[in-house]
């Protein structure tokens, strides 16, 4: 009786008689092997530019050619200046129907909603002491969208990720404050008046930017070429620049101090907002770079803001860079993790 013919590399047939299965197992091994690499130079290609920039900026601190001045000039320049001028640029040369969709905004709005509310359940229960429960909270869903978040959409999708990402920024980056400043007031029983919360978002250079860019993005309104160069330049530096002074701010001996807040913190920031986000994403409908976008945002470490927001209100600022120090180094793992999972299963 004949056997079945397979066939092998260049369709040339395999004789399973002479050794043709053992040559097949071998094809399927290096097709698994080959999607398994392509998978992870996809998630490198994610994660890596940012893990480089963190360490060297941990590197240059080290050594002495990034200081303590210079952090606070470079973080405040960017916050102030870079930021919001990319912010600028990315919309203002974006169609808005090429940005964030009303439906993809809604849903980031509702789903950081949901996971402020169950960290706010959680929290009640297993953090103690009782102050200490805003800085856990707002940790946990406090994202660094406008510096790890868009520099990871960017490496995953270029331009067209930058400008779907850019209007999602703005809007949550309203919300996360205000939800910032309730979180931190009920734990620290400090009153924070509707006037001051609205005085620091009308403020808030980020929603400027955005604000500034709207209408000139929606009516196509015509700029000086000088000046768009001019902004782009400065925008072309904000990532790099934010990405050292984050790095050299990291200071993983502190992370002994507050073990039990810090990891709460930081798994409810790595794991469960992600997952949230990214299952609630899934079922809602939906797909394909929108998708990669929400998960990507989702998967940020906490914001260095908070730290700032806790300092200045009176909290424990020792758990806030704990938190944040944990999520940016736990977040490239994650998030590597994340990025393969869904390109492996085709929905990114």
């Amino acid at each position: 009786r004949r056997l079945p013919v397979h066939r092998g590399l260049g369709g040339v047939p395999v004789d399973p008689g002479v050794g043709g299965h053992a040559v097949c197992a071998a094809l399927r091994v290096a097709a698994l092997m080959s999607g398994f690499l392509e998978l992870l130079d996809f998630s490198l290609g994610v994660t890596g530019p940012i893990f480089t920039l963190l360490g060297l900026g941990v590197l240059l601190r080290r050594v002495g050619l990034i200081t303590e001045g210079f952090i606070a000039a470079g973080s405040r320049l960017v916050f102030v200046v870079g930021l919001p001028t990319m912010l600028f640029v990315n919309i203002a040369r974006t169609r808005l129907e090429d940005s964030a969709s009303a439906g993809m905004l809604v849903y980031g709005l509702a789903a950081t909603v949901a996971i402020w509310l169950l960290m706010e359940w959680v929290a009640s229960f297993v953090v103690q002491p009782e102050r200490d429960r805003g800085v856990v909270v707002q940790g946990a869903f406090r994202s660094n969208f406008g510096v790890v978040g868009l520099a990871y959409c960017g490496n995953a999708y270029g331009e067209a990720g930058l400008a779907m990402a850019s209007l999602y920024v703005g809007v949550l980056t309203i919300l996360v404050n205000i939800l910032g400043v309730i979180t931190l007031s009920r734990s620290l029983h400090r009153s924070q008046g509707p006037g001051k919360v609205l005085r620091g978002i009308a403020t808030n250079p980020l929603i400027l930017g955005i604000l500034l860019a709207l209408p000139v993005s929606a009516f196509a309104l015509p700029l000086p070429a000088v000046a768009m160069k001019s902004a782009a330049y400065i925008a072309d530096m904000t990532l790099p620049l934010a990405l050292l002074c984050t790095g050299a701010t990291l200071d993983f001996r502190s992370l002994r101090s507050e073990a039990g807040n810090t990891a709460l913190a930081t798994f409810g920031k790595l794991v469960a907002m992600p997952l949230v986000f990214t299952l609630g994403a899934w079922a809602a409908g939906f797909r394909a770079m929108e998708l990669g976008v929400l998960m990507l945002m989702a998967s940020s470490p906490s914001a260095a803001a908070s730290y700032s927001m806790v300092r200045a209100m009176g909290g424990n600022a020792t758990l806030a860079a704990n938190i944040i120090a944990l999520t940016t180094l736990g977040s490239l793992f994650t998030t590597s993790v994340g990025v393969s999972l869904l390109r492996g299963v085709g929905l990114m």
